[in-house]
């Protein structure tokens, strides 16, 4: 099987992502995290890089991981024990990390956004939800009964969405935002929309969704962003002729 430079493959990834653009968590440690021996045979993707994910990208013969969440989030030291044990995990495998977390959400193209928008049927979509330095959402101008929204994000997200009914029973202005937006739904009000579908958000936001007058449908943090790292790594794939695999492992959160 052909192989492709590591660094190529992922100089790539950063300029095709802009990550110098986005002002993202500084844990977040966007571009490659872990690398390996210098060669790419096989991708893999997932939600995020933990123990069970890179054990998963081992057993499908991945030289490289490429996650949405990548290893660094709470300052991850000391590397003893289970951290010890994942490290060497990823050595003694060439195991290759790769990390894309704001840009990722914010691509016009094979973000996670975007790409959820698709999903609903949407390929009209706007700039939404400037923070950071980017604009890391979608808004779409449409009709759509409610219900019938809910039920095609079901369907899009493979589980069940939570409904805060604020809004109006018809939706106009949906905005997305995948992850944990749902603290800053007083930011979505102000963007002009009627309509928040974001991952999660906390208790509070059931009445200020009614002091706001908008629908807020939470349709969970991982699996509003399992599109974007799909859709990255499809598009690598295609790019440098690489096998790739998803790697599903989902927190139900």
């Amino acid at each position: 099987m052909a192989a492709v430079r590591l660094d190529e493959l992922t100089a790539y990834c950063d300029r095709l992502l802009r990550l110098e653009g986005c002002q993202d968590w500084p844990a977040a440690a966007n571009g490659l995290q872990v690398a390996n021996r210098g060669r790419v045979r096989r991708l893999a993707a997932a939600v995020d890089a933990t123990h069970t994910t890179i054990q998963m990208a081992v057993e499908a013969g991945a030289d490289l991981l490429l996650v949405h969440h990548g290893l660094f989030w709470n300052g991850s030291f000391p590397w003893t024990g289970r951290r010890y044990s994942l490290l060497r995990l990823l050595l003694d495998h060439d195991l290759a990390v790769y990390s894309s977390h704001l840009p990722l959400d914010a691509h016009p193209r094979y973000g996670n956004n975007v790409q959820l928008a698709r999903a609903l049927g949407f390929s009209r979509t706007e700039p939404f939800f400037f923070s950071r330095g980017v604009h890391l959402g979608r808004r779409i101008a449409t009709r759509i009964a409610r219900d019938r929204l809910v039920a095609k994000l079901e369907a899009a997200v493979g589980g069940p969405v939570r409904l805060l009914p604020g809004g109006p029973a018809t939706c106009r202005r949906i905005g997305i935002v995948s992850g944990a937006a749902g603290e800053d739904l007083g930011q979505a009000a102000e963007e002009g929309v009627d309509t928040f579908i974001t991952g999660e958000g906390p208790h509070w936001t059931h009445g200020l969704a009614e002091d706001l007058g908008i629908n807020v449908l939470y349709a969970g943090h991982y699996a509003t962003e399992t599109f974007g790292v799909k859709a990255l790594a499809a598009h690598l794939s295609r790019k440098f002729k690489l096998p790739w695999v998803f790697l599903d492992h989902p927190s139900g959160l």
